[in-house]
Formats: C-alpha cells, sequence, structure tokens
C-alpha cells in the first residue's frame, strides 16, 4: 500500500511515546514491503537512525503556527519568510522551550488547530493540501497520528478523496488539562471533525474502552491494534546482573513520576542488603521540567554519588545501553497512559518493569508477565514492592524471560503491521 502517516514531532527533547511509536510502525511498514511517507509537523522529528524515513518538508512548524495564532500579521506572511521560520535548527532551538506557553495560549491554539479551515492557521492547512495533491503518486490511505489533528481531516478527505485513519493515543489526559472552556471546546470538535475519518484505531483495550466512552456516537469505528515494540532492536541479557539496579526511562517530569522513582530508590538504598542499589535515568525532559528536575537530582547526588547516572541523549543506542546490567525499570506516571511503551522496551530488552495500577499497565502486566503493579503510587509502596524483587535474582531472571517472549509474539511489531495492514485494506475502495 501506498500510505501517508502525518505525525507531530517533539523536537527530540524528551521520550516521546507517540513519536517513537510512528517512527517504529513506518519502519517496520517499509519493511513489509508498504510505500510509507512520513510527513512531520510542528518540531522536526527524531530520525534517529532511520534512513528508510523519507526526509520531507515540515508543516504547521511550530514557530508559525504560534505567530499565527497571535498576530493576523502572520496569517499573510509571504512562503520565503514562513519557510525561515520553519527551518529544522531553528525549530530544535525553539523545542528546548517547550511547555513554556501558558494553559490559555495552549487551549487557544489546540481549538484553532481542530477548527480547520475555519482557525487561524488555515494558510498552513492550505499548504499541506496543496503539497500532497502535488504529489506523484496518490496514497492509498493517510494515517494521522493522534486525534489532536482532527481539524485536518475533513480538508485532507475533500481535497484528497483518500480513506483516513487515526491513531488514539493519550488525547484525553491532553485535553482534559486545558482550561475548562477551552477544554470543552475541543473534546466538542474532537467529536466533529473525528467524523472524517474512517477508521479511529486505539493503542490497547484500555484505550480503546476510554475513547468509546468520550467520542459516543463514534465509538464503532474505534477499532483496537495493539502497539508493540521491535524485539530485534534489544539484546536481552543472557544471565540476571550482579548488581542490582534500578531504571526511569520516562520524560523526567512530575507527571511521569520521577520523584517517586528517585524517592523509592534512596529509601531502598538504606536497606542493608540494597545498600550497592544503583539507579539510572533515561528519557529527556524541556525547560518546564528544569525547576521540578533539579532538587532531586541534587538529592539524588547527595545521597547516591556515582551511583546515580543520568543519560543526555535518549535514542536507541543510548537506551540499549541504558538496559544493559539493568535489574528493572519503574513507571511510576502519575496519570493514565494508553501504550506503555517504556513497559515494553524494558520487555523485549528482557527486563521486569513495576507501574501503577492504572491505565495500560494492568493489560500489560497480564499479558507478558513480566510486570508488578503497586497501588497506592507512592514511593514507600514502590520501595515495598521491588525489595523482593531485587533481592529475588531468579524471579526477575524469569520474569524479564517472560516480557521478552511477550514482544516476540503478542506485543510484536510485525504483528502490528499485520493487524495495521489488514485494517487499512479494509478501507480502500472496491475497484
Amino acid at each position: 500500500m501506498r500510505i501517508i502517516q502525518i505525525t507531530p514531532g517533539s523536537g527530540d527533547q524528551f521520550y516521546c511515546e507517540n513519536c517513537l511509536r510512528d517512527l517504529a510502525l513506518v519502519k517496520a511498514m517499509q519493511r513489509a514491503g508498504h510505500d510509507v511517507l512520513m510527513v512531520p509537523l510542528y518540531l522536526p522529528l527524531n530520525l534517529d537512525a532511520a534512513p528508510a524515513v523519507a526526509q520531507t518538508p515540515i508543516f504547521f512548524g511550530g514557530v508559525n503556527v504560534y505567530l499565527q495564532q497571535k498576530l493576523g500579521f502572520f496569517r499573510r506572511t509571504p512562503r520565503w519568510l514562513d519557510q525561515w521560520l520553519d527551518s529544522p535548527s531553528l525549530l530544535r532551538r525553539i523545542g528546548k522551550l517547550s511547555g513554556m506557553t501558558s494553559a490559555r495560549e495552549l487551549g487557544e491554539t489546540t481549538v484553532s488547530m481542530l477548527r480547520g479551515p475555519d482557525g487561524r492557521q488555515l494558510k498552513e492547512l492550505a499548504r499541506l493540501v496543496d503539497w500532497l495533491k502535488a504529489l506523484q503518486t496518490r496514497p492509498d490511505v493517510i494515517v494521522v497520528s493522534n486525534v489532536l489533528l482532527a481539524g485536518l481531516a475533513p480538508a485532507l478527505k475533500e481535497a484528497l478523496g483518500v480513506p483516513l485513519a487515526c491513531w488514539l493515543q493519550d488525547e484525553d489526559g491532553f485535553l482534559d488539562s486545558l482550561p475548562h472552556t477551552y477544554s470543552k471546546k475541543a473534546w466538542q470538535l474532537v467529536s466533529q471533525k473525528a467524523a472524517s475519518f474512517d477508521a479511529l484505531i486505539a493503542v490497547s483495550g484500555y484505550y480503546q474502552q476510554i475513547m468509546m466512552k468520550r467520542l459516543g456516537t463514534l465509538s464503532e469505528r474505534i477499532a483496537c491494534i495493539p502497539m508493540g515494540v521491535d524485539a530485534g532492536s534489544y539484546e536481552p541479557a543472557a544471565e540476571a546482573p550482579a548488581t542490582p539496579s534500578v531504571g526511569f526511562l520516562s520524560r523526567m517530569g512530575h507527571d511521569y513520576g520521577f520523584d517517586i522513582a528517585a524517592e523509592a530508590v534512596i529509601l531502598l538504598r538504606r536497606e542493608p542488603e540494597l545498600k550497592n542499589l544503583t539507579f539510572r535515568v533515561i528519557g529527556g525532559r524541556t525547560a518546564r521540567d528544569e525547576s521540578y528536575l533539579q532538587p532531586i537530582r541534587s538529592r539524588l547526588r547527595a545521597e547516591m554519588g556515582d551511583d546515580v547516572r543520568f543519560w543526555d541523549a535518549h535514542d536507541l543506542a543510548n537506551r540499549r545501553q541504558f538496559f544493559n546490567g539493568l535489574s528493572v525499570v519503574v513507571v511510576p506516571a502519575r496519570k493514565p497512559q494508553a501504550y506503555g511503551m517504556s513497559a515494553l522496551e524494558a520487555c523485549a530488552a528482557g527486563v521486569p518493569f513495576a507501574a501503577p495500577a492504572i491505565g495500560v499497565f494492568a493489560e500489560i502486566g497480564e499479558r507478558t508477565g513480566a510486570g508488578v503493579l503497586c497501588a497506592p503510587n507512592t514511593a514507600d509502596r514502590l520501595a515495598q514492592t521491588l525489595k523482593p524483587l531485587l533481592l529475588a535474582k531468579t524471579e526477575l531472571f524469569r520474569m524479564g524471560r517472560l516480557g521478552r517472549r511477550a514482544v516476540e509474539t503478542v506485543y510484536s511489531i510485525d504483528e502490528t503491521v499485520k493487524q495495521m495492514a489488514r485494517q487499512l485494506e479494509e478501507l480502500r475502495p472496491v475497484v
């Protein structure tokens, strides 16, 4: 199939499950013989070792979107100026300031984007549509990364006349976090504009149920294709690590529970049997996270010295290094997650995970046998849960092997591709 995949970039500042999911899926679909073109929005994508992912222009560049939202002048500027504002180097620098806009500004821009041709970014939408129409080969289907981009759907449908599919992953948390007025309006627009999608695809059974309730009349269109990971990208250890080590793989922010993980490790280090416990941290951060992160890092250094290690980069090569010699990955997210990629990556590397009893984690734990759930999601409880596991190397190793086996089967990216291809084939018109 000829597929266009539209994906918002994060500027590669932090571990973005949506971006990493789409990149992995595109590469796996290309390996399976599909012709997939990836189109980035907002900020540059992390094209981590991905020569198979075609380079395309950035649409709805983050600077242009912001300026067009704030000032009418920038809704009429010539393309040469917009092109300069869309330069990847400028957007990467701006990406480091991610999260610096106010909640109100974020709400206004979200609603404007969902309005599509009636929003303030009409010029950007027209440019995307014109570019897609000018492609030499018409796509069989367009896949959109998440339903926050539903404002694009009616215009794409009208201009190109091809089926549209949309992944569903964690949009509810973002929309619910907006100021009430904007949140309510955004949900109304999502329900209205998402009607232009021919298929809505949730990344887990948990999230399928969530969005069936939130989208009401569109619920019958929502399918579930469990999103997997590429087992071949990871190399499980041949034996349990000699020194116990806890890892944190996620954005180092409050919503992702980095403080919970850090405090749990400090508590464990005070146990005589675990006084040599090490802590590894990878996942990146934004400017907004710095004031939250600094005192936690200082405390960890004071308590653990060189036994805590932070990775500055979180590309695949560094994540492989992070997993090497790791005992368990902790994912103490404060908000429910729809995908749980960090837990699945741990499974692929043969490392068990510990997570709160919310969101998709119970589903992953049940299907893999490689996870333990913590309730309540506190540092004390996490430390109590981890202690017996860290002292039982044989059990940790057994759980890690179960996780690896699950990623080779039920959570295989190749299985995701097979199911996705069947879903998209059903959308193609009969000739």
